[in-house]
Parts: structure tokens; sequence; C-alpha cells
């Protein structure tokens, strides 16, 4: 669990919020590699395990490297507290079965990662709760899909791949209406350049393998949020045993002490590759917030102080050509990651999206042309001249 710390600034927040020292007086934050705690007597033991008295036990759920990763990324984020987990996709489907029951009924923009579809649709519909899919954009959606029994509304802005963006403000204010919770999936822009929180967010939720540890060394999730809220997540984190590593924890917190350097570097070379691909003659669409072309343009700017680094694409010709840019590329890494220091460069719908059926895909705007770049921190002018080569035999 973890404090809120708001008195410092971000950049500060992100190289010493929720520093722990040990009687060392380490400098660096240290990395508890334990699976368990000692105790003075079997009195302490006892008290600790009935929460009478703070403590660490069991690095499932109480570890001090861990509780550094939570207290900053609490304090970054404006929230209360937080959770983390070994995954993305853990901290979401930990989100769901701390918060809701049998019987419940959540809403989510259709625009997610492509892994949640099977977790909403198959794995959580086992449980007995529902979803209802609607448009990221289409507030009306939202509020026409509520029911008696709704409780969760979930959405990921922008989205990945296409950058749709959620009107945070107004899907929180349905969210309110329906005294349901509001999650808000903040994978892409992280904190550094939007905090859903202060649009009215309940929830946030990260896949800290991407740009929180941003070199994409480990796997981690998290989730943030009122203690209140957050409580009954960590509950079943702590029973059901999705927990984060204290060494995948170490990582995520030395990444986020150059997140806000990395989020603007990135942003800055993403808005650029944009501009580039606008210009070229094989691209037949350019998904990017950061363009004035982009008819949410105006709300993603205040949304957020920059659009992140993911651009995605549509090449005319459908998959052919888009493999074909694909296996061009001889610097940009294939692969289906995110969130790294290097360009990455994959086809959603044979990966990403792969596991979803090819009516969902249609639905959800994942063409067999779209191609996605995750820009690094490689020179721009670099990564344009590596996807010429796709582009020349086009």
């Amino acid at each position: 669990m973890a404090g809120n710390e708001k008195k410092s600034g971000f950049d500060t927040l992100a190289v010493r919020g929720g520093l722990l020292r040990s009687d060392f007086q380490e400098h660096s934050e240290a990395l508890f590699l334990t699976s368990s705690f000692v105790y003075k007597n079997a009195a302490e033991a006892a008290r600790k395990f009935a929460n009478e008295e703070q403590g660490y036990i069991y690095s499932r759920f109480t570890n001090p490297t861990v509780t550094m990763f939570q207290d900053r990324l609490a304090a970054l984020e404006g929230a209360e507290a937080c959770v983390v987990t070994a995954t993305g996709m853990a901290a979401i489907a930990s989100t769901v079965m701390g918060s809701l029951k049998s019987g419940d009924h959540m809403i989510s923009s259709r625009s997610v990662f492509g892994t949640v579809v099977p977790l909403f649709d198959q794995i959580c519909k086992k449980f007995g709760i529902d979803t209802t899919w609607v448009s990221a954009a289409n507030v009306d959606e939202w509020r026409a899909a509520v029911r008696p029994n709704t409780r969760l509304l979930f959405c990921e802005t922008p989205s990945n791949p296409l950058a749709e963006i959620c009107d945070i403000a107004a899907i929180a204010e349905v969210a309110k209406k329906a005294n349901a919770i509001f999650a808000v999936d903040n994978c892409l822009l992280t904190p550094a350049l939007q905090r859903p929180m202060e649009l009215g967010a309940d929830l946030v939720i990260h896949s800290a393998t991407k740009y929180l540890d941003g070199q994409g060394r480990v796997l981690a999730g998290a989730v943030c949020g009122s203690k209140k809220l957050i409580e009954p997540i960590y509950g079943f984190v702590r029973t059901a045993g999705p927990a984060i590593s204290p060494f995948n924890a170490w990582i995520c917190l030395k990444g986020m002490e150059t997140l806000r350097i990395r989020m603007d570097a990135q942003s800055a070379s993403s808005l650029s590759l944009a501009h580039w691909l606008t210009d070229r003659p094989e691209v037949a669409k350019v998904h990017y917030a950061g363009l004035p072309s982009h008819p949410q343009r105006a709300l993603a700017a205040r949304q957020a102080s920059a659009q992140g680094a993911v651009v995605s694409f549509e090449v005319k010709g459908g998959r052919d050509a888009a493999w074909r840019v694909v296996d061009a590329v001889k610097m940009i890494s294939i692969t289906a990651n995110l969130g790294d220091t290097k360009t990455t460069i994959t086809h959603p719908a044979t990966t990403t999206h792969a596991r979803v059926s090819q009516a969902e895909r249609d639905a959800a705007g994942i063409s067999d042309g779209l191609l996605r770049v995750a820009v690094g921190l490689e020179n721009v002018e670099d990564i344009c001249e590596d996807l010429q080569r796709g582009f020349g035999g086009l």
C-alpha cells in the first residue's frame, strides 16, 4: 500500500519518491531478495499476521523494495495508494476480480490491448461478469451501455494502436452517475504526460513493463487509486498471488528516475515521425493524436502534455505490403513489445490482436495494412531511413 506524496515536483518524486533506507543507509534503493522476514518472538509474529502491527511478512504481499515502487508510482499519479503486480494483464485482471462479483456488469472501450478482449469476454464471463463493448470516442455509447448492475468502466487512452482518445472527464461523469468505478489504462502516456485521476478517474492501471521500466527488461503491472478502492485489489493479489518479484520492482524503480526525460524525448521524435509518414505516398493514414489532422487533437491536448511514443500507420496494399515494410527494416526491432529505448515495429493484426476474431479486429479498426511503431531514443532521422527501406519496394 502507499501514501500520497504531493509536496515535491514530479521529477523529484520520480527520483526520490517512496525511498526507504535500511539501517545501512544505502544511497540507491535497496533490493530485498528474500522470500520471508523473521520476527523477534512469537508474539510479534502473531501481531503482524493479525494486522495488529505493521511490518513485513512474506514477499508475495509485503516487501520493502515493492513498497518503494508502490509509493513512488502512487506519488507520481497523485493517488493515495498503489498495488503492483507481476504483469500489466495481472493488474487488469486483479482490478476486475478484486472489485467485481458474479452478476456484475462492466463497460469497456473496444480499443484496448488485444489480450483484454479474451480476458473480459471469456475468463471474466466464466465467473458471471458481463462486458459491453463501446466506442472509445463516443460518450453517448458509454451512457447507453449503463445497466443497473454496472460496476466498472474501463478504457485505454490513447488506445493502442490507433490513438483513439477517451474523454476522461465525460466518462468519469457517466461512471459517477452509475455509482461505478472508472479505471483508465495510462500505460502509453504515464503520469509524466497524463494524470487521469485529476480528470475524474477512480483507478489508473499500468503495464509497467512498458514505459515505467522503459528499457524492455522486466514484466510488471500496477493499479493506483484511493485506499478504499485499492484495498480489495490488494487483497486479491495477496491471496491469489499474481505478485511482482522484488527484482522487477527494483528495475521499475530505477526506470522511473528517467521517466519524464524519456517520455518527452520519445514523444517529440514520434511527432516528427508521424509528420514524415503523413507525407509518404505509400501510407494511406497515420494514427497519432499529436497530428493536427487527428479528429480528437483538441481533446488529446487538453488531457495530456504530449501524445507519447506510439505511431501507427496504414500501408497501401494490405498485409503483403505491410509485411514487406516490416521485413525490410534493419535497425528497428521486429517485436510486439513497446515502451523500450529501442524502436520496435509490429503488425498488430497478426501479433498483438491475433487472438481476437476478424470481426472484432474490424470493429476495433485493426486493418491488415496497419503497422505500429513504438519510437525509441534513436535519432528520428535513422528511424525514418530504416522505414524508407520498406517503402522503397512498394
